[in-house]
């Protein structure tokens, strides 16, 4: 029974975020932005990503998303604006978002295997995959995805 619940209560959860408008998602990351709270993204321009992680010598990370995705929009609102996954992903990541439907998005899933959204993924910054993972995370999570990546690229 408990299982029962559980999953009506995930399926109304991502039902209510898959139709909550964008500008309100967007409102709430830009907040926590401004306080330099949260994960700094490069929207959409997977180049200025490329450059500024071979620039940097860093790592790039890459949320694939899609505009309707609930679980996306989950990760918008309760994982990325997460303070200590903001300090950790900034400081070692170039963080880019991009609608994988939109614009280059297309062409990234392809090359990529994107198959399911949300799907997080961590780059050398030549653009070669290290490392990925599905699905929504916690802010934890997340920053252990980060930690492996990094492991990952050293080997």
């Amino acid at each position: 029974m408990k299982i029962l619940l559980s999953g009506l209560f995930v399926l109304i959860v991502t039902a209510v975020f898959a139709f909550m408008p964008k500008s309100k998602i967007k409102a709430f990351i830009n907040t926590h932005n401004e306080k330099g709270e949260g994960i700094q993204f490069i929207e959409a321009d997977w180049n200025k990503a490329l450059a500024n992680a071979k620039k940097q010598n860093k790592l790039i990370f890459l949320d694939a998303y899609a505009s309707w995705c609930g679980p996306c929009k989950l990760l918008k609102r309760n994982t990325f604006p997460d303070k200590t996954a903001g300090e950790y992903f900034n400081s070692n990541f170039i963080n880019v978002a991009i609608d994988m439907e939109k614009g280059n998005g297309p062409a990234l899933a392809a090359k990529y295997g994107v198959n399911a959204y949300p799907t997080l993924i961590i780059t050398h910054s030549d653009g070669k995959i290290i490392t990925y993972t599905q699905g929504y995370i916690k802010p934890k999570q997340l920053i252990d995805f980060g930690k492996h990546g990094i492991s990952q690229s050293k080997k």
